[in-house]
């Protein structure tokens, strides 16, 4: 394949399901080009080929266009569970075969995508360096003396050398974020518990999350949208409904730190490139609103001056106690402290967060997202291997606080540094803004004109997006009467709605024929994925159209939040449990429209 093969999510998935590409003909390009590549340290295990191939070849018989990662390879850094595969973590000695696959991973799976691997890490993804491994140090593919960024090092390379288009890695103090500037490719570090940690080797579990690696934002949002969701295995999930890409806003506010308060430990070429990265948002219309960061770089500090440590310590305690020789001498040491830790500094510390947190609060009241570096400089190989505590640190100096103060973030390629070393920014944001992030984040990166990771290939156009709601306007899902053409839908009309888009929920919903006049659906929310997905109409209303329709709903229907298949949450009619005794289930027609039709013969 040429320089015309497809490299991004999009551009793979367009072509299985064009038929100009096939699966098997993508994963079998992955396998090649790990091999032409020849770098040993970027996998610690790799899936047998053959495997792979069947597992593409087997998805001829899947509907293509309700898989939304079709066809994709796919790496797992090693402390994420992929059945099949062992799990190490970095460490030989720990190492074991999981039962079954991560939450994750087992969505992913779910929507497409084929596992090709286990990436390196820095062991027990304690490190932002990705040097800290038995398995060797992955080589740096935009420049080779460069560290290759950690704690997911060879996630992050295995994206940026075109390998394959998606990564997962994880994000406790920024190990999603700094490979991923080191690598000139997008990191997406979600809000906590949004995407479920089950199957997770955690390095610190009140704070981890698995983030996702990509050479664009939109094919980190398709990723993220395929994982996202509630998951009773995992007692940290939170139900957040994500939002979906939407276009630039007319007014954007972007956090900036006041004059003289960043740190680039000395590199003038570092601090230009933010600079330049404000100017540039400034052009794209943003306007920069000054805030303090002293109370980040307090929140930073804790991390790995406080308690959070000690949950290091009780992933590995027992092989600390019976092979200690077995980990790596860094992480032995920074991991050792925790054992020290009392109480009374765990509750210290809780209390000075929760005063953090609220200065975080109170800066975010005046600005929209901010942006940061997302590290302060680079470093060589050479540098960390002798100096590795206080460059590995450094290399922290904005990442390090961020889910402390529970924030989503994304990092962006910004610039190509005339020495040869990538440049990123960070667009942070209070938890649950995940899409809104992605939506003025794809612009910026777009606008760079970079080419993507290490391929030297174009960043394709950006894909145009379906059209969102303005301003005061308020989006609702219809499953029946109101659907256009069908018997109710001219009161959607009356109060000036407006069709948005055709979609489908998640399947985690159950769809009934009412005894009602006019006939209606009524449709009830169910386990995650032990339902069906049902076709629906997305349609906008004034805010006060919209409270009119909700006061005319008559029972046993009502207004709920439901997930839609690409993840978002939009309000729309749900029943009443009691509603459904005795009802006819229809979710085998996918719609009620389909069940209408078969119904009158129409």
């Amino acid at each position: 394949m040429g320089s015309d093969a497809p490299e991004t999510i999009a551009a793979i998935v367009a072509a299985h399901r064009a038929g100009t590409l096939t699966p098997a003909e993508t994963v079998a390009r992955s396998y090649q080009r790990i091999r032409d590549h020849n770098d040993p340290a970027i996998f610690i295990s790799l899936r047998n080929e053959k495997e792979a191939l069947g597992e593409a070849e087997a998805l001829a018989s899947k509907d293509a266009h309700a898989l939304p990662l079709f066809g994709v390879p796919v790496a797992v850094k090693d402390n994420i569970d992929a059945q099949g595969l062992p799990t190490t973590a970095a460490c030989p000695a720990f190492s074991y075969s999981p039962a079954q696959d991560s939450t994750a991973v087992a969505k992913l799976r779910a929507a497409g995508a084929i596992i090709i691997g286990k990436t390196n890490l820095d062991q027990f993804a304690t490190g932002l360096v990705g040097v800290r491994s038995p398995y060797g140090i992955p080589v740096n593919p935009i420049r080779s003396d460069l560290v290759p960024g950690g704690s997911s090092s060879g996630s992050a390379v295995a994206v940026s050398a075109g390998l394959v288009p998606l990564a997962l890695g994880t994000d406790t103090a920024g190990s999603g974020r700094v490979p991923a500037m080191l690598n000139n490719i997008v990191g997406l570090k979600p809000s906590l518990g949004l995407i479920s940690n089950a199957g997770l080797v955690p390095a610190c579990r009140t704070l981890d999350c698995i983030s996702v690696f990509s050479l664009t934002v939109d094919d980190a949002m398709t990723a993220l949208t395929a994982m996202a969701g509630p998951d009773g295995a995992d007692p940290y999930s939170r139900d957040r409904p994500l939002g979906a890409l939407s276009a630039f806003p007319g007014k954007l506010r972007l956090g900036v730190p006041g004059n003289g308060q960043l740190i680039f430990f000395g590199d003038r070429a570092a601090e230009k490139a933010y600079d330049a990265a404000i100017k540039r948002w400034t052009q794209l219309g943003a306007t920069p609103v000054e805030f303090d960061l002293e109370p980040f770089y307090e929140a930073a500090q804790l991390l790995y001056e406080g308690p959070w440590v000690a949950e290091r310590y009780l992933v590995i305690r027992d092989l600390l106690a019976s092979a200690p020789d077995a980990i790596h001498p860094v992480t032995r040491e920074i991991t050792a402290a925790g054992a020290r830790l009392t109480a009374a500094d765990t509750f210290a510390s809780l209390y000075r967060l929760q005063a953090l947190r609220r200065a975080a609060e109170r800066a975010f009241a005046h600005f929209d997202a901010m942006v940061l570096p997302t590290a302060p400089t680079a470093y060589s190989t050479a540098q960390v291997l002798a100096n590795p505590l206080e460059l590995n640190s450094r290399l922290g100096t904005y990442t390090n606080f961020v889910n402390l103060l529970d924030l989503c973030g994304l990092a962006l390629p910004a610039a190509m540094r005339d020495d040869g070393i990538p440049f990123g920014i960070t667009l942070l944001a209070r938890a649950g803004r995940d899409a809104e992030l992605a939506s003025i984040g794809r612009v910026f990166h777009a606008d760079t004109q970079l080419k993507i990771g290490a391929t030297g290939l174009a960043q394709p156009p950006l894909a145009a997006l379906p059209a969102a709601t303005d301003g005061d306007e308020i989006t609702i899902a219809v499953v029946g009467a109101h659907l256009s053409g069908m018997a109710l839908n001219g009161e959607l009309q009356a109060l000036g709605a407006r069709l948005i888009e055709a979609t489908e929920t998640a399947p985690d919903y159950k769809l009934y024929a009412l005894d009602t006049t006019p006939p209606k659906p009524g449709m009830l929310r169910v386990d995650a994925g032990s339902g069906s997905t049902i076709k629906l109409e997305l349609w906008a209303l004034s805010a006060a159209s919209f409270g009119k329709f909700v006061a005319a709903i008559p029972p046993p229907l009502g207004i709920g939040t439901i997930r839609l298949a690409d993840g978002r949450g939009v309000k729309g009619f749900l029943a009443e449990p009691a509603a459904i005794n005795g009802a006819r289930d229809i979710s085998s027609y996918g719609g009620w429209r389909a069940f209408m039709a078969e119904k009158t013969g129409k």
